[in-house]
């Protein structure tokens, strides 16, 4: 598919999610004044969703920065927070989030860091994020085991799926990482393939440079996952930022004041929402999150404030990364716009 029309068609699906998320909200007829009901809110906990999304987004940066800083390289924290904002950016706007990892290995690149150890970085911060929020969902589901079987009903088949689907991903990236003949053999028939159809001009150049890449690659992950101190460190990162991102449902419950489903219930329901959606092939899990959301939390936001919580939290776990997002690779670009300037 052209590159311009994916774009636009991730684009008009966000812009329709959007729109789907604004009806839901303010066309519902149990609510007759959604703009007296979002200035009702409590500013406190609205305050309170900003250090969730910034939470969330700086210690997956930290995880990121400690993995640099394992291999050799110190990079400065906002480089790094430029660079996790658009892989966050990309991902939110490519199907099955896909988009992020080789974006953020080419921003990494940008800055000085080969892609090998830069592919690496980016590995080790998805095993850590999905083998945390498995066990996080897992362990918060057995807790509230009773409670999410009755909310959910039928539906938790779509948690089981999930939690599979996620889960998965740790061993088969372990087995890509440390099975170095495979990976060589697979490259080799991909770099075959792309010489034969005149998409790459020097065959020979191509597997030198990408062996030189993996050999990198599995040199540097390696060494670290031969560090327990470092593995504990990552897992550590990637569940405060996991806690901060789904916990977010508790402070839009407590913003519209209200009570009588506790703080550990919200979160696992958002663990398991969170699960559920994310295996979804289209941008931000867009459809699925919002759907998820009205069943999921059903009768835990009476009065029809259901669809206004739900763009309260939309905003803070969706919008609001595109819109910084979107503003951090206009700036990249800028940036490098201005370097070659210089530089010519």
């Amino acid at each position: 598919m052209d590159p311009k029309l994916k774009k636009g068609l991730s684009a008009l699906l966000i812009a329709l999610s959007v729109a789907a998320v604004f009806c839901i909200a303010f066309g519902n007829p149990e609510l007759s004044n959604a703009w007296d009901a979002l200035r009702s809110l409590d500013t406190r906990w609205i305050i309170g969703l900003f250090f969730c999304w910034a939470g969330y987004a700086f210690f997956d940066v930290l995880g990121t920065w400690f993995c640099l800083k394992k291999q050799g390289f110190s990079l400065g924290i906002g480089t790094v927070l430029s660079i996790t904002l658009i892989g966050f950016y990309y991902s939110n706007i490519t199907p099955g989030a896909s988009g992020g990892q080789p974006m953020q290995v080419n921003s990494l690149r940008k800055a000085g860091v080969p892609v090998g150890n830069g592919t690496t970085a980016v590995t080790v911060r998805l095993i850590a994020n999905q083998f945390m929020v498995s066990m996080l969902s897992l362990v918060f589901l057995l807790l509230n085991r009773d409670f999410v079987y009755q909310q959910l009903q039928g539906a938790i088949w779509f948690v089981r799926i999930g939690w599979i689907i996620n889960f998965a991903v740790v061993p088969l990236v372990l087995l890509a990482a440390f099975q170095r003949r495979l990976i060589r053999k697979i490259a080799s028939w991909l770099i075959s393939l792309l010489s034969k159809l005149r998409l790459i001009k020097d065959r020979n150049d191509a597997a030198v440079k990408t062996n030189e890449v993996l050999d990198t690659y599995h040199t540097a992950i390696h060494d670290l996952f031969c560090s327990p101190g470092h593995l504990l460190i990552q897992c550590l990162c990637s569940a405060v930022s996991l806690l901060a991102l789904t916990g977010s449902i508790v402070f839009v419950y407590y913003a519209f004041g209200l009570s009588g489903t506790s703080w550990d219930r919200l979160l696992t329901l958002s663990l398991l929402l969170f699960i559920s959606a994310s295996y979804t092939p289209l941008p931000g899990a867009s459809g699925a999150q919002e759907g998820g959301f009205m069943y999921y939390f059903n009768g835990i936001f009476p009065g029809g404030t259901k669809g206004l919580a739900l763009l309260i939290w939309r905003f803070f776990t969706y919008y609001l990364f595109l819109f910084t997002g979107i503003i951090t690779v206009l700036a990249e670009r800028y940036r490098l716009w201005r370097a070659q300037n210089k530089k010519d």
